[in-house]
């Protein structure tokens, strides 16, 4: 029902994911009926290029599935410059933190291109849980999972040099918005090296030194303003 409703907002402009809220590990282990319920209420809204999904400081109590197109990343830092910190495309989730905090959104996301985007206010989630608590429970359960998984990939990321860290970071990034190339694959860099220091936690200088330590071994190759990324 979700890919359906989504088709009729993005019509026939737009290539919508495959991937729909079902499928998200957040709603995983949901009944059927469970699941028709929770693409009921779900909310789509389709974006300008250039518009605004949520804003930096903005108070974070929206989660969403990106359904089609592309969305930047950015904090604009205390002396006014802008970092982009990641790309997010169709199949990409946001905002899952709006069901354990009530924070502000740390950062930006603003729109590439067309987007349409698909899922729930804070409000919205909350009267869906009143009526089938049930989906609450099981997501409660999905975080708790999803939390032990991460607390071990956290270990096992303080382990790893920071050079397997950055090729592993970059090689996501090619695999998703590069092309093919005999290498790996080729995509124009879209970010600083302080900007990929925020994304692999190490300062930037440390950052300047891993990029040439890639360099030299292979991993990454330089083509004019475009970087070609081996397979990590």
């Amino acid at each position: 029902m979700s890919s359906c409703l989504c088709q009729k907002l993005a019509g026939d402009g737009m290539e919508l994911s495959p991937v729909c809220l079902g499928s998200l590990w957040v709603f995983a282990n949901l009944t059927p009926p469970e699941m028709e319920a929770l693409t009921q209420a779900a909310q789509r809204r389709r974006y300008a290029k250039g518009e605004t999904i949520f804003a930096q400081g903005e108070a974070a109590r929206r989660m969403f599935l990106i359904k089609a197109g592309r969305v930047k990343l950015c904090k604009v830092t205390l002396e006014g410059n802008e970092l982009i910190l990641d790309i997010r495309g169709g199949g990409d989730f946001l905002g899952e933190g709006m069901l354990t905090v009530e924070e502000e959104f740390p950062l930006s996301a603003v729109c590439l291109e067309e987007t349409l985007t698909c899922g729930f206010t804070r409000e919205g989630f909350e009267n869906l849980v009143l009526e089938h608590p049930n989906i609450g429970l099981q997501v409660i359960r999905n975080l708790s999972a999803r939390i032990d998984s991460l607390t071990q990939r956290v270990g096992s990321m303080s382990a790893t040099h920071l050079e397997e860290r950055l090729h592993q970071v970059l090689w996501q990034v090619a695999r998703e918005h590069g092309r093919p190339a005999k290498e790996g694959r080729e995509l124009a860099m879209p970010f600083t090296h302080e900007e990929l220091s925020f994304l692999v936690g190490a300062h930037r200088v440390s950052i300047t030194r891993a990029m040439k330590a890639l360099r030299e071994a292979g991993a990454v190759v330089q083509r004019g303003k475009n970087l070609v990324v081996a397979p990590a």
